[in-house]
């Protein structure tokens, strides 16, 4: 197993797509790094802070950014597959296009973030914070997304088939042309106090 890197930081490094493997860190902070075209598979960042970081591009399989603080990062094309986000945070970060597949976002904090277009497929994204999230034009397919805050959501024309919309208050959302499946279609109609018979 590689060795622990902990409370150490991370200032003006220049990463450019370096291979992180399955490194681990550990409350380590990570400000104006390049991470662009970065990959990693099993890497392992726990309580991190990252703070105008280069993601672009950048590719992540199996890795863990558990309980991190992004603020004013650059996620431009970035690809994360399978991978842990659970309780993390992200301000002020530019995620567009974001690509994510499988893996387990619960609980993280998106607050007001543009989504406009991204893809989100078969992901876990239990009581995550997605007030007023801008998913207009997303793919949000398969998607977990019991007990999620939903208030304010932008979801035109947005791809929900598949997904768990019981948290979703139809009356608290911008929703023209979102794209449902009958079962979430009855689930609306029952939201909205519509006897489906």
């Amino acid at each position: 197993m590689p060795e622990l890197t902990e409370d150490r930081t991370f200032r003006d490094e220049d990463w450019y797509a370096e291979d992180l493997a399955d490194r681990r860190f550990a409350r380590c902070e990570f400000f104006w790094v390049d991470l662009t075209e970065a990959v990693s598979r099993g890497a392992v960042f726990t309580e991190c802070t990252f703070g105008n970081v280069q993601f672009n591009a950048s590719r992540h399989t199996d890795s863990a950014f558990t309980r991190c603080t992004f603020t004013r990062c650059n996620l431009f094309e970035a690809d994360f597959t399978g991978c842990k986000l659970v309780g993390s945070t992200f301000e002020q970060c530019d995620l567009r296009p974001l690509a994510v597949s499988g893996g387990d976002w619960s609980f993280v904090g998106l607050p007001g973030a543009d989504l406009r277009g991204v893809r989100l497929t078969d992901v876990r994204m239990r009581e995550a914070d997605l007030t007023g999230v801008n998913l207009t034009g997303a793919t949000v397919t398969g998607v977990d997304l019991s007990g999620a805050q939903l208030r304010g959501c932008r979801l035109g024309g947005a791809d929900l088939r598949g997904s768990d919309l019981s948290a979703l208050d139809p009356l608290a959302v911008e929703r023209a042309g979102a794209i449902v499946d009958p079962e979430q279609a009855v689930l609306i109609a029952r939201a909205l106090g519509f006897e489906v018979g």
